[in-house]
């Protein structure tokens, strides 16, 4: 399997929670903190916390941000975006799976607006794609439909291995996941999927009469005042930049573990992660917004809301032979509609060409959480695997602050 694609969606976070095969420079200067606390931890439990994550997984950079009610209560920088430029909160990166989260909830403003409904089959919009007639919207945004996964298809794996600048297009996205064999019948068990979002962009776009990037902006980004996230057709990334460097194409380009192997990967072209609309970057700022909104279902009415993030799928979905994506929802994770839920934490995350995040939102507390990272050349192994550590540092700052809603930790 290719290293570029190793760690590269959403569920990544679940294997860093739960013991991931696949995820340091001095740390420059902290940046300033808010003047108060979060209730019950001070900045410098914060502090030692981040400094001791940086250096155990190796890390280039590390970004924090905590907000209590609304209100930031702590803000850090540390490390290096590249060489002599330290990383600074306003820094911009790409947000991969953030997107799950922006289109479902642009699905559930339009059921709320009666243009759709979750249980409307896929054949009204794309009838010529497999099983579209027993295929619901539900079943694409809960990642129940049984597509396969166009990521790991050998034309997805070797060609961003061959050339990670390469653009695809959606197009050629579905007919990848569409053209292997369905995984299960439809409704019949969960694994997550790319292709499950790839196609609901196009139904999106259909709904709305809108492209996807303008019906996102309009429904969602704006009315959450994401004001540095931004849809992009390019590998662009507006400045200033959080500098991303990998060492994943090593075993697939053949360099011996004995060579010093670390390249630039900020600009590899993201296309083939999601719709065409939805490649997006952000900010920190960002991404608490974001789960603040998601996590107090502000754009949504509470049915829908209940929809999106409510733990619907406990207790479904099962391992299956030939299927490594296929898992068993629990209490401790279970997946709703473009979100994944962690015990009582709404959360969601993004692992790409050595950088990383994850942020979530805790409505019992009013508490949100956000870590972004990019990887030092120390943290990849002899065959260029990393862990993703922004999971296991996100839920160690949770479990820190609210002990009483813990996140499941490695054992």
């Amino acid at each position: 399997m290719s290293r570029l694609l190793r760690t590269c969606f959403a569920a990544a976070f679940i294997a860093g929670l739960i013991g991931a095969s696949s995820p340091g420079r001095a740390a420059a200067p902290a940046g300033p903190a808010a003047s108060a606390p979060a209730p019950g931890t001070s900045p410098a439990d914060l502090d030692r916390l981040v400094s001791g994550a940086m250096a155990q997984y190796r890390l280039k950079a590390i970004l924090v941000q905590v907000s209590s009610q609304g209100r930031t209560t702590y803000l850090r920088a540390r490390g290096e975006s590249m060489a002599g430029v330290a990383a600074a909160p306003a820094m911009h990166f790409r947000n991969g799976a953030f997107a799950f989260t922006y289109m479902s909830t642009l699905l559930m403003e339009l059921v709320d607006r009666h243009v759709v409904s979750l249980d409307e089959k896929l054949a009204k919009f794309l009838p010529d794609l497999p099983d579209a007639g027993k295929i619901s919207l539900k079943n694409l945004a809960d990642m129940t439909s049984g597509y396969a996964d166009y990521v790991y298809q050998p034309e997805v794996l070797g060609g961003t291995t061959r050339d990670p600048f390469r653009h695809w297009t959606s197009q050629e996205l579905i007919r990848i996941g569409t053209g292997t064999p369905m995984l299960f019948a439809p409704g019949s068990n969960w694994a997550y999927s790319h292709t499950n979002y790839v196609i609901l962009g196009r139904v999106l776009e259909l709904a709305t009469h809108m492209k996807l990037a303008d019906a996102l902006r309009q429904y969602v980004l704006q009315p959450m005042h994401l004001t540095d996230t931004k849809g992009f057709d390019t590998p662009v990334i507006p400045e200033p930049v959080l500098h991303a460097f990998s060492s994943e194409r090593r075993a697939d380009l053949g360099i011996p573990a004995a060579k010093p192997f670390y390249e630039e990967s900020t600009y590899w072209n993201p296309s083939w992660t999601t719709a065409e609309g939805a490649v997006e970057t952000t900010s920190i700022a960002d991404l608490v917004r974001t789960m603040i909104d998601v996590g107090t279902g502000r754009l949504l009415s509470k049915a829908s809301f209940a929809a999106q993030v409510g733990p619907n799928l406990v207790g479904f979905g099962h391992s299956q032979p030939g299927c490594a994506a296929c898992r068993a929802n629990t209490t401790a994770f279970n997946y709703g509609l473009g979100v994944l839920n962690l015990g009582p934490w709404v959360t969601q995350t993004k692992s790409f060409a050595g950088s990383a995040a994850s942020a979530g939102y805790l409505a019992s507390h009013g508490l949100a959480i956000a870590v972004v990272t990019t990887n030092g050349a120390g943290a990849y192994d002899a065959k260029g695997d990393a862990v993703d550590a922004s999971g296991p540092i996100f839920a160690s700052i949770a479990n820190l602050m609210a002990p009483d809603a813990r996140i499941a930790m490695p054992k």
